[in-house]
């Protein structure tokens, strides 16, 4: 089998979780295309532009399908994941070209499908469940050079926010067993991974109900100038437990989660308090605006006002002294204005953000907006507000580095620079890009003999120049994660 991801990092685990239900199926693996008797394709549908490219891909794997050697069985082509659920007909009934359509809570299914598709008949289920979470199952992972991993900790999504497919491609919320979760970074520990992020749509709203005493406390309230569209639920571990027990597995494995929704942060004042109190919780946050408009927030059914958001922004900035945010923007969403669109360039200014994720808005079928509201922001404005946006953006990230530089920074190595092999690469504690020459280096704990980091080691590095994506620095020594928290 040869497995091909699209789209974000929940993709990602869940080719992990299809592979291992695969292997355990006595199906190999391969990296090459032209072995594979049955090709995967793990999709996206948040944007059109993600699914123009499985189309497209589409198209590829139809000549290699044709080019079959006859002596061989017939290639199988499987498309699973977001776009599956979201086009199951269409797939079907285009070209006839896919064997397998698989909707993300249908990898369970997959030896079976696969099974059907070898007789020669097409093979679906895209049934959406609300409590597949695949938490007996441990995924295998595949991340470059082990240093990182990432764990599943909730699926679906409750939000409803107007212009999002994601609560009718992965269905409705619903969380993990602590235990698993538990289990798995265990695993993950022992197996020498020294940074862990606690992966789900929407993670604190994160409720673990799978025991009965879990089941009396008491539903969180918002805080001022939030609200949602659902009414939060009773009972149920919470996110900030979740936190407080993986944090406590490995004082040297960081732990960094996302993506939370704003509003669900304020009740939850331990979140921040951990984050601020724990060596090992990265100092970082997501906070996904979406827009710098009121008027646009309310039409996005974001549920919380420019104010609102701003209000939690200071208050995360007061909790956390040093912390580094990112977040999403869309722009061009229905009826946005210029001024709509100004006052998102002016959140940024204000804000701030280390990191960014901006995007064009794309109307999906089945959403809200599809239903309610009219695309009706030409696609050249779109395009010239998304590069103002960036623009804004990359000057203010900028800066917030800059003001880094001369600062000694604790960076977890990754592996080499992608430009140079005399270099290295990590990350530091706020997710920033870090690279710094590959050179012999003293061991601050002076137990090790001097000699160059290695992927996993973590390094003190002196900034001594920054761009609004990346810090470069020279390094000091190496470390430990304990020991760098004990000096600072």
């Amino acid at each position: 089998v040869y497995l091909e991801t699209y789209g974000c990092q929940m993709n990602v685990n869940d080719t992990e979780i299809a592979w291992a239900i695969l292997q355990k199926n006595g199906y190999a693996r391969t990296k090459k295309l032209d072995e594979a008797d049955v090709i995967l394709l793990v999709t996206c549908s948040v944007r059109d532009k993600a699914e123009q490219a499985i189309w497209n891909r589409l198209q590829h794997l139809k000549a290699l399908k044709a080019r079959r050697p006859q002596a061989h069985a017939p290639l199988r082509i499987g498309i699973l994941g977001c776009m599956a659920e979201r086009l199951k007909e269409e797939i079907l009934h285009r070209e006839k070209l896919v064997d397998v359509v698989a909707g993300p809570d249908a990898y369970r299914d997959l030896p079976r499908l696969l099974a059907v598709a070898e007789s020669g008949q097409q093979a679906a289920n895209v049934l959406l469940s609300l409590d597949e979470t695949y938490a007996d199952i441990l995924p295998v992972q595949t991340s470059a050079g082990g240093t990182t991993a990432f764990v599943s900790i909730m699926r679906g999504c409750d939000n409803m926010c107007s212009y999002c497919i994601v609560p009718f491609t992965r269905g409705r919320e619903r969380s993990r067993p602590i235990a698993s979760i538990l289990q798995e970074v265990r695993m993950l520990s022992d197996q020498g991974v020294k940074e862990v992020t606690l992966l789900g749509q929407n993670v604190n709203s994160f409720r673990d109900l799978s025991e009965v005493q879990f089941q009396s406390v008491a539903a969180p309230g918002l805080s001022r100038g939030f609200r949602t569209v659902y009414k939060a639920k009773p009972g149920g571990l919470r996110f900030s437990h979740l936190l407080d027990q993986v944090s406590r597995i490995d004082p040297e494995m960081r732990i960094r989660f996302t993506s939370p929704h704003p509003k669900d942060f304020p009740d939850e004042a331990s979140v921040l308090q951990l984050i601020q109190e724990r060596h090992n919780i990265c100092k970082q946050l997501h906070l996904p605006a979406q827009s710098g408009s009121t008027r646009v927030l309310e039409a996005m059914r974001r549920g919380y006002t420019r104010e609102a958001y701003l209000e939690l922004v200071h208050h995360v900035r007061d909790s956390i002294p040093g912390v580094s945010l990112s977040s999403d923007f869309i722009t061009g969403f229905c009826g946005e204005t210029e001024e709509d669109h100004q006052q998102t360039v002016s959140l940024l200014r204000e804000v701030r953000y280390n990191v960014g994720f901006l995007f064009a808005y794309s109307m999906r079928q089945k959403t809200r907006a599809h239903h309610r509201l009219q695309d009706d922001v030409p696609a050249d404005v779109k395009k010239r507000r998304l590069e103002q946006l960036i623009a804004t953006f990359r000057e203010e990230a900028a800066r917030a580095n800059a003001a880094l530089v001369g600062q000694a920074q604790l960076v977890l190595v990754e592996g080499p620079s992608k430009r140079s092999v005399l270099e290295l690469c990590g990350r530091n504690d706020g997710n920033i890009k870090v690279i710094f020459p590959d050179a012999e280096l003293e061991d601050a704990a002076e137990c090790g003999a001097p000699g160059r980091a290695q992927p996993g080691d973590y390094v003190m590095v002196k900034v001594t120049s920054a761009s609004s994506q990346t810090l470069r620095g020279v390094p000091l020594c190496r470390t430990t994660l304990s020991r760098a928290a004990a000096s600072h």
